[in-house]
This record gives structure tokens, C-alpha cells and sequence, in this order.
């Protein structure tokens, strides 16, 4: 199965579809810092960041700067092993993350307290929400691929298996050494693990519709080999 950015079917890279990217990115990064700073759990890939800041002893606010860190090692692991996935999205997807995210913390100390339940309740919900609207703007700007994609992408050319498996063995094993390093684990975990995949394939076909003025052969060929990475 091919990824959406063969350089055939890959769109024109526009300004507006870089602002849709970037909004996208900065609500992901949001999204990532809410859902770690409920207590509740993250993602696979937040609960691998949280794992590596739990090691180091990084403070929940210093999550950014250690998903900064890690983002440029794998870039720099893409360049030896999987050159062809570092693009304009690639670098897109870091420059700002680390910040946003480290921002997203400041933002839900800002507006939650977590010793009173119904507060990480509500942070939660807007961090999931945030996550989900933010993958799928920038999946639907179809403008490249984010270094843990690049990567599962890498592993998927590497074995010749499936996306699908390629991205579930990933998955779990992020979230195994996650679990391991002390990464949060909960029931965001579980909710974003079930309803990841659809939620994204239905809001950036829509995003892709309303925003982006998408044709309907590009949606069904391109934005759903793009969901299920």
C-alpha cells in the first residue's frame, strides 16, 4: 500500500495549506500537553515522551523540550534510514513543538485545577478533542509526515509489512517502553487507541472537503492511505 506522498498525487504546497499545517501542529501540541497534564494518560507517542521525561527527572512542564529532543534524534535516524520521508512537513511538525507543547502546560495550569476531578474531566476532553482536530488538519494540508510516521514508514519498507502492522507494532512498542520509563497510562490511552483512526479518517475528509477545496478522487485515494499511518 502506498503512503499519500508519492511525488505523483502529492498536491502543490501552498501557503494556506502550511497555515492549516501549522494550525494543526499547535492544536496536536496542545492537545498532547492537556492530555499529560490530566493524569489520565496519554497517546502511544505522548506516553513515550513522558516515559523519556519521567527518566531524566524533567518536570511536566519540561515535557516539550524533551519531545524537542527526541523529534531531532529521529530526524536524524530518518536521514540515514529513511531519507525520502524528512520533508517540508517533517521540519514543519518540529520547529514549533517543543514550544507549543511546553506552552499547553502552561495553558491548562492556567485553567485547570487537578485536585478537583470534574477540572481533569474537562482537560481531558479538550485535550482529546484538540489531538483529533489537530492530526486531521494536518493530514488533510497532505504536505508530508511527521518524524514518528516517517519512522513507522521506515519500519514498513525496511520489513515489507503492511502499514497497518507497521503502525500497530510501533504503537505498542512506544507504549511498552513508555509504560516501563514510567509514561502515564490510563483511560486517555485506551480512548485514543479505539477512536484515533476513525475520528481522524472522517475530520480530514471533511477538513480536506471545507477547507481545502479537496476533489473527491484525491479524498478516497490519498486521505485515507494518509489515515491509516
Amino acid at each position: 500500500m502506498k503512503s499519500n506522498l508519492s511525488k505523483s498525487d502529492a498536491p502543490k504546497i501552498t501557503p494556506k495549506r502550511i497555515i492549516v499545517s501549522m494550525i494543526g501542529i499547535a492544536l496536536v501540541c496542545i492537545g498532547v500537553a492537556f492530555n499529560n497534564n490530566t493524569m489520565f494518560g496519554n497517546d502511544p507517542i505522548g506516553m513515550f515522551y513522558d516515559g523519556i521525561r519521567n527518566t531524566l527527572n524533567f518536570s511536566q512542564a519540561q515535557l516539550g523540550y524533551v519531545s524537542n529532543f527526541i523529534n531531532i534524534g529521529l530526524i536524524a535516524l530518518l536521514w540515514f534510514f529513511g531519507r525520502k520521508y524528512v520533508n517540508i512537513g517533517t521540519f514543519l511538525y518540529l520547529i514549533p513543538y517543543g514550544l507549543l507543547v511546553s506552552f499547553g502546560s502552561q495553558l491548562y495550569v492556567s485553567l485547570f485545577d487537578n485536585s478537583i476531578l470534574f477540572h481533569r474531566v474537562l482537560g481531558g476532553m479538550a485535550g482529546i478533542s484538540m489531538y483529533y482536530v489537530g492530526i486531521s488538519l494536518f493530514v488533510a494540508s497532505n504536505i508530508g509526515v511527521d518524524p514518528f510516521n516517517g519512522a513507522m514508514l521506515t519500519i514498513r519498507d525496511k520489513t515489507k509489512w503492511s502499514i497497518q502492522r507497521s503502525k500497530i507494532t510501533m504503537d505498542f512498542g512506544l507504549m511498552a517502553i513508555g509504560f516501563l520509563l514510567g509514561g502515564k497510562f490510563g483511560i486517555i490511552t485506551i480512548i485514543t487507541a479505539l477512536t484515533t483512526g476513525p475520528a481522524i479518517q472522517y475530520l480530514s475528509q471533511l477538513f480536506g472537503e471545507k477547507l481545502l477545496a479537496e476533489k473527491p478522487s484525491f479524498k478516497k485515494e490519498n486521505r485515507i492511505n494518509a489515515i491509516k499511518l
